[in-house]
């Protein structure tokens, strides 16, 4: 494992959204949904490609608050614009578990 500064962390910009659309992304080389997550009104709505299709229905997710990094720049994944990175967790059977904060929180949060 590589350390960082405390710097170089300050730098990632983990901030808590709601998830406000989920679709099927056909196109992914593993499953995948498209999702739109609300970040709140000084960073808005962006778009995340998350392989989380093994634990999670696009119903269940729909309101869900999940934490995000939203600094990263966009990444083109097929034809699909990814412009943040949804955190999660592996389980050992390689199934993805969303981190979400605990209680509800004001979207774009940012964690401390």
């Amino acid at each position: 494992m590589e350390l960082i500064s405390w710097e170089q962390f300050g730098l990632v910009e983990l901030r808590v959204g709601t998830i406000i659309e989920a679709a099927e992304f056909p196109q992914a080389r593993k499953p995948a949904y498209q999702l739109k997550i609300d970040f709140g009104s000084d960073i808005g709505v962006k778009q995340s490609s998350a392989q989380i299709t093994a634990l999670y229905t696009k119903e269940q997710l729909l309101g869900t608050q999940v934490i995000g990094v939203v600094n990263f720049p966009v990444k083109q994944i097929g034809p699909f614009r990814s412009e943040c990175l949804i955190t999660g967790f592996y389980r050992p059977d390689g199934a993805v578990v969303l981190a979400v904060p605990e209680q509800k929180v004001p979207n774009g949060s940012k964690m401390a």
